[in-house]
């Protein structure tokens, strides 16, 4: 489990932060105490092979209690192990509110009240009282490895080695012809994608890897009909992945469908958990609205809707530049005090972040046009200058220049500084000429 407080980061009820020691201490000890376990924490470890001693004790224990409140990298690890290394003991354990990464949310927990952070002797009863009855009910049951491998892990059959390899081959052959999709001439790219949709549309049972990286190139290539008509008519279990239904609402406002996005998007934050892609999604509806209303306070009402869905975005996730790039211009669209140099601070963000991107994901197609983008909202002539280098040496296309320029210019219209809006305006008229 974590130590110490943490941050949940997650939306009410959960409270902003909890007492995980306090959880230890008022709760978790105890019931482990009644139950008749020896309960050991893992920072109680006073040995320098500390992951040697982590590994003994997961496979040795009679029960492994993982708390799963908070998506803990050290924990997943170690219930991963657990279930790799013995049949049984295994018990998962979170918070009501919690919402555990997809994988793991299959999987059997018990869910406990944490109504408050600190952990009251109220709140410490009720969770000993749930403990006490399901841990006994749980740590029975076979783990996911022993329960999908028969005769894991000595006396598993070689037929089935022979079905995986079989299934490998076919999934890699799939994965290679997306590449070539995503490598053909742009006027070829629609019907190749349809024709993958079409060639794995009727096989059962369906593959998520293979479902979303249809999705992906119907996203990406097809119309947005095609792509919701292709989401509506998966498996329900696919259909319920938060990313599918992000993507189904992105293509149900890119029909004009903002308002119901919108709905669906909330929701999905209501069941799911915030994260900087949803915020992002919900900013960018909004931020549609606004360009489509007709009356000042509607207008009014969907900026200030759409600035304050980004900014939640960006502070979820100052590495995803996409809620902090479109930034900028709204500040500057709803011009308070303030705003001009909110603007600046995003755009700086949203550059780092694009800078850090384009070394960690060079194949991101976003990340140029973007970084190029900020450096025009954040009224930086020399990044400007060196990025207009960097385009002849790349070639217009891998910069998007058309939809980059679009941006460029009202950027540049913003711009107070008579000196710089004239610097920016000269990089601006090299760009448009290089796609004359």
């Amino acid at each position: 489990m974590p130590f110490r407080i943490k941050d949940t980061n997650a939306s009410p009820p959960a409270p902003a932060r909890v007492n995980f020691d306090a959880l230890w201490e008022k709760a978790l000890q105890p019931v482990l105490d009644e139950l008749g376990y020896r309960p050991v924490r893992a920072d109680q470890d006073l040995g320098a092979l500390i992951v040697k001693e982590m590994l003994e004790r997961l496979f040795f224990s009679d029960l492994v209690l993982a708390d799963m409140t908070l998506p803990n990298g050290n924990v997943y690890y170690e219930v991963g192990i657990r279930h790799a290394a013995r049949n049984d003991g295994c018990v998962l354990v979170s918070a009501e509110w919690a919402r555990p990464l997809f994988d793991v949310d299959q999987m059997r927990q018990v869910r406990y009240p944490l109504p408050e952070g600190d952990i009251s002797d109220t709140t410490a009863s009720a969770i000993r009282l749930v403990l006490k009855d399901a841990i006994p009910a749980l740590a029975s049951g076979n783990s996911p490895m022993f329960q999908t491998l028969e005769g894991y892990p000595s006396a598993v059959s070689p037929d089935r080695a022979s079905s995986i390899k079989s299934f490998l081959e076919e999934l890699s052959s799939f994965q290679a012809a997306v590449r070539a999709v995503r490598d053909a001439p742009r006027s070829e790219q629609r019907a190749l994608t349809l024709a993958i949709r079409d060639q794995h549309a009727s096989r059962q049972p369906t593959v998520p890897a293979v479902a979303l990286e249809v999705l992906y190139l119907l996203r990406d290539f097809a119309d947005w009909r095609d792509t919701i008509g292709y989401i509506d008519v998966l498996p329900d279990n696919l259909r319920r992945l938060p990313v599918v239904r992000e993507q189904r609402c992105l293509a149900q406002s890119k029909t004009g469908e903002h308002r119901d996005a919108i709905g669906a998007l909330l929701e999905l934050i209501r069941t799911n958990g915030a994260t900087s892609e949803r915020e992002g999604l919900v900013g960018g509806r909004y931020k549609k609205l606004f360009a489509e209303a007709k009356e000042p306070a509607d207008k009014a009402r969907f900026l200030n809707e759409a600035i304050d869905h980004y900014e939640r975005g960006m502070k979820l996730d100052l590495n995803d530049f996409f809620p902090s790039c479109n930034l900028p211009r709204l500040y500057r669209l709803r011009g308070r005090r303030g705003d001009d140099e909110r603007a600046r601070a995003a755009a700086t963000i949203a550059r780092m972040a694009c800078e850090r991107s384009k070394q960690r994901n060079p194949s991101d197609e976003w990340v140029r046009p973007t970084l190029a983008a900020m450096a025009f909202d954040s009224g930086d002539v020399v990044a400007a200058e060196e990025l207009y280098e960097q385009i002849l040496g790349d070639g217009p296309a891998a910069w998007k220049l058309h939809t980059m320029i679009g941006d460029g210019e009202v950027a540049v219209a913003q711009t107070k500084d008579a000196e710089i809006k004239a610097g920016l305006q000269a990089v601006l008229d090299k760009l448009k000429a290089l796609v004359r």
